[in-house]
């Protein structure tokens, strides 16, 4: 294994890692943001107004876009798994 496949395992790897990420920390972040200016807009200070919102906007991504995560995860751990023997030598 050199230097070059290393580099393309880490990237690989991370890339991966962002794109099945995304779609949570993305509705989390919008689903943060609203609530944050509905917050400013009335006054209300609650520190834990944004968890109900935040965890039912999680689970219905998680549930939408789940199979598509799993799927990605499956696919890139099958790619390393058929590249194992090459890295070996």
């Amino acid at each position: 294994m050199n230097d070059a496949q290393v580099i393309a395992l880490a990237q690989d790897a991370l890339m991966t890692t962002m794109l099945v990420a995304a779609p949570i920390l993305i509705v989390s972040l919008v689903i943060g943001m609203l609530v944050s200016v509905f917050q400013a807009m009335t006054q209300i200070n609650e520190v834990t107004m944004t968890f109900v919102p935040k965890i039912l906007g999680v689970f219905a991504v998680s549930a939408l876009v789940g199979p598509w995560m799993i799927g990605t995860m499956v696919n890139y751990t099958s790619r390393l798994l058929t590249a194992l023997p090459e890295l070996a030598h």
